[in-house]
């Protein structure tokens, strides 16, 4: 469904990713780990086009879409909940779910399916559809960060830190939400997440990046008995 060859992309004169290679097949959940700074957002971001690929390949079913713009990206049915969530704060839920759903030319009857889809799994939403984003508590605003990114019906969905500041039992919240939109929907997720545990328990197949390049690739389990990974992501706490 997705695949990365070679990315190379910079800040100025600081190179955040180094030559990239990562794929994805339709149906799976991928897992990105490895320390703060190693390049995880920047590569989510580098999907969504910003910042630009300086060099390489990334395609989408078959689609060249390395230099198309954001919107471009998003209307072909990729979805990001971005790390911090940046959920608008001033505006209501009903509003947030709302800009979610403009991503793509949605009938009133596919935003109908597509609000229940959210609210029953978030029901806590449901409860505050007219309360303004930014007065939601952390794993609140999470969910509403994910529900946007649903609206817009997406066949790839890109999780940057989803359980960042969360308790631990908002967090399983946010990982059984997940797995039952992979199991249920077919949903493929790429997910960048501080908790490696979680994350390689919950993946198909995972990837450690260090320094902007993918280091160590392998099954989820099997990333999770690597003495390396254990050592350095696991045993050691939680990384970013």
């Amino acid at each position: 469904m997705l695949a990365i060859a070679g990315l190379h992309a910079s800040y100025g004169k600081i190179e955040a990713l180094k030559g990239v290679d990562l794929d994805i097949k339709h149906g799976e959940i991928v897992a990105l780990i490895g320390a703060n700074g190693a390049g995880k957002s920047t590569l989510m971001m580098t999907i969504f086009g910003k910042p630009r690929a300086r060099s390489g390949l990334i395609t989408y079913d078959g689609t060249d879409i390395t230099d198309l713009p954001t919107h471009e990206i998003a209307r072909m049915r990729i979805a990001q909940s971005p790390e911090g969530r940046r959920i608008f704060p001033r505006m209501s839920v009903a509003e947030n779910l709302q800009m979610g759903a403009d991503v793509n030319e949605s009938s009133p009857a596919e935003r109908a399916i597509s609000l229940d889809k959210v609210l029953t799994l978030f029901p806590r939403l449901k409860e505050r559809m007219t309360q303004r984003g930014g007065t939601l508590s952390g794993g609140e605003q999470q969910m509403l960060a994910i529900g946007r990114a649903l609206m817009s019906r997406p066949r790839l969905l890109l999780l940057d830190e989803p359980s960042l500041g969360l308790a631990p039992l908002i967090a399983k919240q946010i990982f059984d939400a997940i797995r039952v939109l992979n199991k249920q929907d077919g949903l493929t997720v790429l997910i960048v997440e501080q908790n490696a545990n979680h994350a390689l328990r919950l993946a198909h197949r995972g990837y450690v990046m260090v320094n902007g390049l993918i280091t160590l690739s392998g099954s989820g389990a099997e990333l999770l008995k690597a003495p390396e990974i254990r050592s350095a992501y696991l045993e050691g706490g939680r990384h970013g």
